[in-house]
């Protein structure tokens, strides 16, 4: 049968190189090779307690992508790439050719597009397909035969989620819902804006009631107090935020 898992390269490198940051990897030649051991490990694992037949790597590209170029603060809060995890990534990315392991990269888009659509096509194929990351935002991909699997914060294993587990953690209705979340109460980690003053909470209630983020515009009517004015006053805000959080699924990349 079948069985694809798509890996987000640079939050796995990421996670790998600050696992070790208080005890770096370092090699005779100075290079710290925390990053790359990581993501080799996880990788092995992958390999052999998954036996996946078929693998793709997905990376950023160099440059912006279409969400920069709409709103030039995306992401503008990370800190530049640390120095070691830059001299680590064309190393992985000659151990992942070793491998024969294809590397998944398109210009002017970043790698959860790339995941994105490949699979939702792998999905509508049939084919079993894990998305391998630890980023909240790929919730929305979830469907029957497309799942996250999650490394597990600050421990060993990872947490395999469906349609059920995403709307569960969520308390949402269905997995697309994680975009209307996101756009809502906003996301920190990718500067996504949000609406100021409505938290995760607030922003599950308003959309188990309305149903999206268009349902809520629709419906400001029914809202009361500084609420609705909060959500008036930031229209445009929200939409725009519901943009940045959408993961695109048409890529043009093939499967």
């Amino acid at each position: 049968m079948d069985k694809l898992f798509l890996l987000d390269a640079y939050a796995l490198i990421y996670r790998a190189y600050y696992a070790f940051i208080k005890n770096p990897r370092i090699n005779s030649k100075g290079l710290n090779t925390s990053a790359i051991m990581g993501f080799v490990n996880t990788l092995n694992e992958v390999l052999t307690k998954e036996k996946p037949s078929h693998i793709g790597v997905a990376f950023d590209p160099k440059g912006p992508t279409f969400r920069h170029e709409a709103f030039a603060q995306y992401k503008a809060q990370r800190e530049e790439t640390p120095e070691d995890i830059r001299k680590a990534v064309p190393i992985i990315k000659d151990i992942l050719k070793a491998y024969n392991i294809p590397v998944l990269e398109v210009n002017g888009y970043e790698a959860d597009d790339v995941i994105g659509t490949l699979a939702t096509k792998a999905g509508e194929l049939g084919v079993t397909t894990y998305m391998m990351t630890p980023d909240k935002d790929y919730g929305q991909l979830v469907k029957p035969n497309v799942f996250m699997y999650r490394p597990r914060y600050g421990e060993n294993g990872f947490d395999v989620m469906g349609p059920k587990e995403v709307v569960e953690k969520y308390g949402i209705t269905t997995t697309i819902q994680v975009i209307d979340l996101l756009g809502l109460m906003g996301d920190a980690s990718d500067n996504i804006p949000g609406c100021p003053g409505v938290g995760p909470k607030t922003a599950t209630k308003l959309i188990n009631e309305f149903g999206s983020i268009e349902g809520i515009l629709e419906n400001t009517d029914k809202l009361k107090g500084s609420l609705k004015e909060k959500i008036e006053k930031n229209r445009e805000m929200i939409t725009f935020s519901k943009f940045l959080a959408t993961i695109k699924i048409d890529v043009p990349i093939e499967l």
